[in-house]
């Protein structure tokens, strides 16, 4: 077979009629080897390719040039083709979820109209009906409570694992609970999938389907092995398996989870998990508790732990034409809300939560585990996701052992001052201190034999979660001692730190990074002691004000080696939103000057446009816990200091908290506080309105009136990202409205630690470079549109900016003035 190539000049190879230059198999397969070692080659590598290759030397250096360049391109078509094929496919699969989705909500609705209308037939007039409307519970649970007792043999668990399958999957694919859509979750191609909460059933379930593109075989492997995506899942125990006639397996389960907050205790689990395969291929896994009203095999209670119930849960796979696979995920459980406190009762009665915690983040993984395979791109500093999500893990898992402190692990209760707000616990087992004495780099190798945790909780009114943890990770010093965070370090080893820069990781919603600690003093004493401090921190939820979402900050002292098993001792904080059933009010890309409002006793200059948007009361539980390495024979010291430490957080926090409350934002009269309400603010807002007009010989701000509060006003709720930046020779930003501040996800008082070189790229630079003699000549400059980075990392995308010289009252120039128009995050 021949090869045509195009070819306009007529010259080299085997001509056709003068148009084509047409290439020997033999050519053919030498161009195709050079291709995939060099597919895009130099001209002075084009030439040596045909002094090296004797067969392609009736061939021009302009024709090798032009079949390379047609090779590329069909490369490059057949990948968009690829990808087109397999976005075909993607949408296919999710257009047949959502038809099948629709079929469930029709077959939803007729059922409820029917049921609606025989409720009308059979209830007289003037009867009132009860206040909580118990239809859907009675059929779901209606056919529970009939179910005559079944005995323990490999027959009767077959029955229990065949009546689970079934009750499963009239909840995943049925009407057997009545679903609602999820707050705030809005289905299509780029969602996470179709996440519905149920409405009106014993205890509280949640619903999803997606498409991930991973095998069945595979998606049950890990959906099995819950510890490793879900967080709050302390362990999974196989106490037996039996394998069934249709080749299926049934499982005897004993699972133990975390509790979320010290107020409450942790809950455990006596599961039957049956997994089985169904004609069309499809991998169903369910599982249910063993009461003793079925008579099965019985697990003793546990000291520490809730029995808790699941009702028919479960998962099923199926496999996806094309590759890939559909999933639908129920979790449907009695978490036994009575016996918590009442304040903490929404986060066991609420299927939102349950959705968050366990339905989605079982997606979630999936997802990220799917992302990772077709990944082909090195990740950061060389390390494989695995390993990041690894170390995420153990973090998390870390802070739930500090938090809940169970026996088993080593843990015992001291003794406290007689004020309990604040949990003493010590820890002197050997798998707990496994790793922590390793010695310096000078040779220095501290002791410890025991670690402690100091852990409490406290209920805040009014602020978002999101909003409060952004503040926390964002200004340290506001609440930390650097000094106490060093002494909580010293038995890790801790050199000169081997990680260059600071994030490492940003997937699946958290954020994974290495801080340094600032201004650590020691006493002369210490002087053997490293003065470089390094925190590994992870952080959940700070951008998402998901109904239902937890907001973590969760930190460790590292070794300098940073190594994979390296010795963590995380602390940190947990913030969980109690009004579940209600969309939280505010957004987290909102900030505040809050080192200013803390400074005037809690007034903050949040100056949204939805100050009306927090008519209810919002609630959350934040719960602090840090451990601290030491030895034994200082414990009551060490106690006393961690006591007052973490009693001075909870005060530091507690106006944190105040600050951010959006109910301190305005005087009773509805106008603004300050310090947005400082002379200082309103010069500055008419500075920079009366430069612009000079310059540019237009209104800024399109107000009808030229008041100071009004300019004030207009200035900051511009819808264009406005921010002033001083005239050092580094110059750094000292004030913007509240677009700027959205656009840099940052705070008043953390801008002025940002630098204008910082968040602009290359082409940004050199464009401002050579537009600032213009700025300070001219008094104004026009730069073209580009991409600047806030201050997380994420690029953010602008039509175009103007930069404009602000003057004072004496005409001399204040600062210069950039307005980024038309921007959004990428």
């Amino acid at each position: 077979m021949m090869m045509a190539m195009s070819c306009k000049d007529g010259k080299g190879g085997i001509l056709d009629n003068g148009k084509y230059v047409r290439y020997t198999p033999e050519q053919v397969e030498a161009l195709e080897r050079l291709y995939h070692e060099c597919p895009k080659p130099s001209s002075i590598r084009r030439q040596q390719l045909i002094r090296e290759c004797p067969i392609l030397s009736n061939i021009e250096p302009k024709q090798i040039k032009v079949w390379f360049q047609n090779r590329r391109c069909r490369e490059k078509q057949r990948r968009e083709a690829s990808r087109l094929q397999g976005v075909n496919r993607k949408l296919s699969a999710m257009n047949k979820l959502l038809m099948e989705e629709n079929d469930r909500l029709q077959k939803q609705v007729s059922h409820l109209v029917y049921e609606n209308g025989f409720f009308r037939q059979h209830t007289p007039q003037n009867t009132t009906l009860p206040s909580k409307d118990t239809s859907c519970e009675s059929v779901v649970t209606s056919h529970l409570t009939q179910n005559p007792p079944q005995d323990a043999s490999p027959a009767g668990l077959l029955s229990i694992a065949e009546e689970t399958l079934t009750e499963f999957l009239s909840k995943a694919t049925g009407t057997a609970v009545e679903w609602v859509q999820m707050p705030g979750m809005k289905p299509g191609p780029d969602s996470i999938g179709i996440v519905a909460i149920s409405h009106g059933c014993t205890g509280v379930a949640a619903r999803a389907c997606g498409l991930v593109s991973l095998e069945p075989s595979r998606v049950a492997e890990i959906l099995k092995d819950r510890p490793s995506w879900y967080r709050d899942c302390r362990a999974v125990d196989v106490v037996n398996v039996l394998p069934t006639s249709n080749g299926g397996t049934i499982e005897l389960l004993y699972m133990q989870l975390y509790a979320p907050t010290t107020l409450a205790t942790a809950r455990d689990f006596w599961l039957l998990r049956y997994t089985s395969a169904t004609e069309d291929g499809s991998l169903v896994i369910c599982e249910r508790s063993l009461t003793n009203t079925q008579n099965g095999p019985s697990m003793p209670p546990v000291q520490n732990f809730v029995r808790a119930e699941m009702l028919p849960s479960g998962y099923l796979i199926r496999p996806c034409e094309g590759g890939g696979s559909i999933i639908h995920i129920v979790d449907h459980m009695n978490l036994e809300a009575w016996r918590v406190p009442e304040v903490l009762r929404p986060l066991y009665e609420s299927p939102t939560v349950l959705a968050q915690k366990t339905t989605m983040m079982a997606l979630r993984q999936l997802r990220q585990i799917a992302l990772e395979a077709s990944s082909s791109g090195s990740p950061n500093w060389g390390r494989r996701p695995a390993a990041l999500r690894g170390l995420s893990q153990r973090l998390s898992r870390g802070f739930n052992e500090a938090l809940n402190g169970f026996p088993d692990e080593g843990w015992s209760l001291m003794g406290n001052d007689g004020n309990e707000d604040v949990t003493i616990l010590v820890n002197t087992s050997p798998e707990k201190l496994m790793g922590l004495n390793l010695s310096f780099g000078n040779g220095f190798t501290p002791v410890s034999n025991a670690v402690m945790c100091a852990k409490a909780s406290m209920l805040l009114q009014n602020v978002p979660p999101a909003l409060l943890l952004r503040f926390l990770r964002e200004h340290r010093s506001e609440w930390a001692d650097n000094n106490i965070d060093a002494y909580s370090a010293a038995a890790i080893k801790l050199g000169p730190c081997s990680v260059p820069g600071g994030r490492i990781g940003n997937y699946g919603g958290q954020l994974l990074e290495v801080i340094k600690l600032e201004g650590v003093d020691h006493s002369p004493e210490d002087a053997l002691m490293p003065r470089d401090m390094f925190l590994l921190q992870l952080c959940n939820g700070m951008d998402e004000n998901a109904v239902g979402m937890c907001a973590e900050l969760i930190f460790a002292p590292i070794d300098s080696s940073f190594a994979d098993d390296a010795p963590l001792l995380p602390s940190g904080f947990r913030i969980i939103p109690l009004d579940s059933t209600k969309e939280t009010s505010g957004t987290p890309n909102r900030t505040l000057d809050l080192a200013s409002a803390l400074e005037i006793g809690g007034s903050g200059n949040k100056l949204s446009n939805d100050q009306n948007t927090n008519n209810g009361t919002s609630r959350s539980v934040m719960t602090i816990a840090f451990e601290f390495a030491f030895e034994s024979h200082m414990q009551e010291s060490v106690a006393t200091m961690s006591r007052q430490y973490v009693r001075s957080i909870i005060s530091s926090v507690q106006r944190v908290a105040l600050a951010l409350s959006p109910s301190s934002h305005l005087n009773p009269n509805g106008t603004l506080q300050s310090p947005m309400g400082t002379p200082e603010a309103h010069t500055l807002a008419r500075w920079i309105s009366h430069s612009y007009r000079c310059y540019l010989g237009v209104e800024l701000l399109k107000t009808g009136s030229h008041g100071n509060e009004t300019v004030l006003k207009s200035l900051w709720h511009q819808s264009d990202a406005i921010m002033c930046c001083s005239l050092k020779a580094m110059p750094v930003f000292t004030f913007a409205n509240q677009a700027g501040l959205d656009m840099l996800e940052t705070t008043l008082v953390a801008l002025q630690e940002i630098s204008l070189e910082k968040i602009l790229d290359e082409h940004g630079r050199k464009s401002l470079c050579s537009e600032f003699p213009q700025i300070m000549q001219q008094g104004f400059a026009c730069l073209q549109g580009g991409i600047c980075l806030s201050s997380m990392g994420r690029p953010v995308s602008y039509e175009r900016a103007v930069a404009w010289k602000v003057l004072n009252e004496e005409e001399n120039a204040h600062c210069i003035c950039f307005m980024f128009i038309n921007w959004s995050f990428v």
